[in-house]
């Protein structure tokens, strides 16, 4: 089913900003009619600010021009491929021309949350986004399925699992290839260490296995923190 849900607006940030121009609600509604058309009354402005009412995409547009700021910056953190898309204040005709792909074909990824292009309009569109490597998963519908390829690969052999994690995320091969030979060694070694721990004590415990599934249930976390340098 399409996704048409509004824009995290961030209601304490368009109060501030216009505060910070000098400007009451009414000037903001003069502005929206007078440059950009639309009826929009003080009323509405205030309700805006107050986040009893959200603004549409094309009143956010022309309020961010309004307040002389970035779309960005009237958003609340951004999460799934439309709200980056505004927030970097680019229309759906323009991104999809920019990655590669039909317009209508990214339209309907965009509604359905479901991200289907190759690697090199993948890696496009992570740059046009400035998504980090959490954020382009996020927002392309596939934290899921990152988590249920990283699983496998570490319990079982990892090299069989690089060609569709190529495809999954836009990681340089190489870089990829050694984070799942890292987590698939740590995760091994893990689980050795647990063996040779209750073949020495004659038992397996009650928490023998607790090493190896505390390591699954935060392999995505392991995985962000090596493909981004910090463990």
């Amino acid at each position: 089913m399409p996704v048409h849900s509004s824009p995290p607006f961030n209601a304490p940030a368009a109060r501030r900003l216009r505060a910070a121009l000098g400007m009451a609600p009414g000037h903001v509604a003069y502005g929206l009619r007078a440059q950009y058309g639309l009826l929009v009354s003080p009323e509405t402005v205030m309700a805006w600010e107050r986040g009893e009412a959200t603004p549409d995409q094309s009143e956010l547009t022309a309020l961010a021009g309004v307040l002389w700021c970035a779309p960005g910056e009237l958003l609340a953190e951004p999460v799934t491929l439309r709200e980056h898309r505004i927030a970097r204040g680019l229309s759906a005709e323009e991104l999809a021309r920019r990655v590669g792909l039909e317009t209508g074909s990214y339209q309907k990824m965009e509604d359905t949350g479901r991200w289907k292009g190759n690697e090199r309009q993948s890696a496009a569109l992570a740059t046009l986004l400035q998504l980090t490597l959490p954020q382009f998963v996020a927002a392309t519908g596939k934290q899921d399925e990152l988590a249920e390829l990283l699983r496998s690969a570490v319990t079982t052999r990892w090299q069989a699992y690089l060609k569709p994690l190529t495809k999954l995320i836009p990681v340089p091969k190489a870089h990829l290839e050694w984070v799942l030979e890292r987590l698939h060694d740590d995760y091994q070694s893990r689980m050795m260490a647990t063996l040779s721990w209750a073949s020495g004590s004659g038992r397996g415990g009650p928490n023998s296995g607790d090493a190896g599934r505390d390591f699954l249930a935060e392999i995505v976390d392991r995985f962000w923190a090596l493909a981004w340098g910090t463990e």
